[in-house]
């Protein structure tokens, strides 16, 4: 049975970045190569939700790190793909080093011999009143003796610089906590993002204030989203993001040509039927 269409941080994000993109991923669902960058960032997460399953005292950076190219080889084995990310095992190797320095600076900015966590991993998902169904996953909540809620989420990438970043972080972290604050019935206390590629720290106490800007920006996007899919036009939006961006070649403003729109995705994947179909 499909999934009923649902928004998340990451597809509200690249909404916002550019209407044809996110219809290329969400309603064509065209598929794209996997990233150095990416993949590492799946294979780092995996190894640290993994290294909490251990008893408190073994949680130590030589065990992460056994962890990582035993993950690697997992994670080839179920997509032999992957197997094609890097040119030879030179650069392999120096890939799966970057992947033990995130590691050894997540040590840097945590013991996670005095953490017990209550959730990893965790799929979150809440039905807005006449909105969108929110959905996404949670890295980490932490939960004190006094039920104050913390909620951590790991970024492989360095710190953005807050004079041109953070938006997006901040989008996301919102985004959790009016899901976490309606599902618990309490508004998490402290959201934290990690940098493991530099030990940046970012954190946010929300307030009610926030929570309500939150739910107010995120009904805007879904409202832009489902007019871009009644009218069956998802806007270009160039930038300088666009050089990462995997559909160049069917994009207009790199003289692609537009693949055409099948008004049967749209509504499964969106829930609105363009009117022009």
């Amino acid at each position: 049975m499909p999934r009923p269409p649902a928004l998340s941080p990451s597809r509200a994000g690249d909404f916002q970045q550019c209407p044809l993109m996110f219809r290329y991923r969400v309603v064509d669902r065209l598929p794209e190569p996997p990233s150095p960058a990416a993949t590492l960032g799946t294979l780092v997460h995996a190894v640290l939700e993994q290294l909490y399953d251990l008893p408190a005292l073994e949680r130590t950076v030589e065990a992460a790190r056994a962890r990582l190219e035993p993950g690697w080889r997992a994670m080839i084995a179920k997509d032999a793909a992957l197997a094609e990310l890097h040119e030879d095992e030179a650069a392999e190797q120096a890939w799966l080093a970057e992947g033990r320095q995130r590691l050894a600076t997540y040590f840097d900015l945590e013991n996670p011999q005095r953490l017990e966590p209550a959730a990893r991993e965790e799929f979150i998902e809440l039905q807005l009143e006449d909105g969108p169904l929110l959905r996404g996953i949670v890295d980490r909540i932490d939960i004190a003796p006094d039920g104050a809620i913390r909620i951590v989420d790991y970024k492989t990438g360095k710190t953005p610089d807050p004079r041109w970043g953070e938006k997006k972080e901040r989008f996301q972290m919102r985004f959790y906590a009016l899901v976490i604050e309606r599902l618990r019935q309490r508004r998490p206390a402290l959201l934290q993002l990690l940098f493991l590629k530099d030990g940046g720290r970012l954190e946010i106490r929300p307030s009610g204030d926030d929570i309500a800007q939150i739910e107010f920006e995120i009904r805007e996007i879904w409202n832009q989203i489902t007019a871009a899919a009644e009218s069956g036009r998802f806007r270009t939006r160039k930038s300088k993001l666009c050089g990462w961006c995997s559909f160049q070649e069917v994009c207009p403003e790199f003289g692609g040509a537009e693949r055409p729109l099948d008004p049967d995705a749209v509504e499964r994947a969106l829930g609105v039927r363009p009117v022009t179909a």
